[in-house]
């Protein structure tokens, strides 16, 4: 991880708006909030820096305090340039899927400037689940609906 910084001091009021907008973390109560946000980490990334490769296996969920996220998938044989999936910008969140299964990821992702992330590693929030029955409870509950939802 070359030029990339990383800090515990993590900033509950600066991160709380980002966690609160993804679905299976959108509806816990604030004691639990506080808890996952124990087991975050900022990291400091430098423009440019890919955070990870498409098929490379999922182990965090990214949380970007301040920067420029690029998702995209790598050139098709045959083309030079990637296929964009999506630009994320302050506020915005991605790889939680990672968290909850065993799914390589299915695209790439890499700063367009300087960037400033909260990351839950997946051992963290494994290790958050076994020991937090509450949340392990809530988390599959809106897991199962989720899954049902998009099934219909």
């Amino acid at each position: 991880m070359d030029n990339v910084n990383t800090t515990s001091d993590v900033d509950s009021n600066a991160i709380l708006p980002i966690l609160k907008k993804i679905p299976f973390f959108a509806t816990l109560d604030e004691n639990l909030h506080k808890e996952i946000i124990k087991h975050i980490v900022l990291m400091y990334y430098p423009a440019g820096y890919q955070i990870f490769k498409e098929g490379e296996p999922g182990d965090a969920l990214y949380l970007i305090h301040k920067g420029k996220i690029r998702v995209y998938h790598e050139p098709k044989e045959g083309s030079v340039l990637p296929d964009e999936v999506a630009e994320l910008n302050d506020g915005e969140f991605f790889g939680e899927m990672a968290l909850i299964s065993e799914i390589p990821h299915t695209a790439a992702a890499r700063t367009m400037a300087e960037s400033e992330v909260f990351v839950l590693s997946k051992e963290n929030f494994d290790a958050l689940m076994a020991s937090n029955p509450a949340l392990a409870n809530k988390v599959s509950t809106i897991i199962v609906d989720r899954l049902e939802f998009n099934d219909k």
